[in-house]
């Protein structure tokens, strides 16, 4: 479960068990699992950032599969997680972690490309819109994974994002570092989402949506964010 999640969004951790366990699978939560190091390794902490590589990969590697509602959480470990290892010259770890990368999937990922589900059974009867994250879009390339699982929701009006493509400008420390420029962003983004008229503006990560709500209710705009886990795990 992506930090976020665990400490912001508990409703999205709560909706993705929800959804998994409706379409039949077992789902453990092990209660040891901490942040995957993503933070850590982006602002250069590398030793920090090891040491909880190390910890995920003791906590998970025996699952079936990792399913988490975050593609940057999900990028880090299939991305990072084999350089980090390999730099830090332990053969032991670079297979372990081998054998795990391949195994943790993002969840719309999951449904759709492992699974092969794109109906999952959800009614969300309002005007949506979907924003692309950059480590979906990017590294992961989810491709329309997302979107094929919200046009197959009952009652659910996709509008198209303009400019969908472009970074909201969170970043993790960027926003923090760089704050002009994210603001800068956020604006654009803000203006194309205000442009589709949707009621919801959804994402696979609670980390850019966490940037756009803030800044629709900042403006006093009626659309809220919402993850899309939580529109699929609605039911009829």
């Amino acid at each position: 479960m992506p930090c976020f999640n665990d400490t912001l969004f508990p409703q999205t951790g709560m909706a993705t068990v929800r959804l998994l366990e409706r379409l039949g699978h077992v789902v453990e939560f092990p209660r040891a699992q901490t942040c995957c190091g993503q933070i850590h390794y982006n602002t250069g902490y590398q030793d920090e950032a090891l040491a909880l590589m190390r910890h995920f990969v003791d906590v998970f590697e025996d699952a079936d599969v990792v399913v988490a509602p975050s593609a940057s959480c999900v990028a880090t470990v299939r991305d990072a997680y084999p350089d980090m290892a390999a730099a830090a010259g332990e053969p032991t770890l670079e297979t372990r972690v081998a054998h795990l990368a391949p195994r943790v999937f993002e969840l719309t990922e999951f449904l759709v490309q492992r699974l092969g589900v794109d109906d999952v059974g959800a009614r969300f009867p309002h005007r949506v819109t979907y924003h692309p994250t950059c480590h979906s879009l990017r590294h992961l390339r989810l491709d329309d994974a997302p979107v094929r699982l919200l046009r197959s929701v009952d009652g659910l009006e996709l509008a198209e994002l303009p400019h969908a493509d472009e970074c909201c400008g969170f970043g993790g420390t960027f926003a923090v570092k760089n704050a002009d420029t994210s603001a800068a962003m956020l604006d654009d983004k803000l203006a194309h989402v205000a442009e589709t008229r949707a009621r919801f503006v959804t994402a696979v990560d609670n980390s850019c949506l966490l940037q756009i709500g803030g800044g629709l209710r900042r403006r006093g705009l009626s659309t809220r964010a919402i993850h899309i886990a939580e529109i699929l795990a609605t039911t009829p």
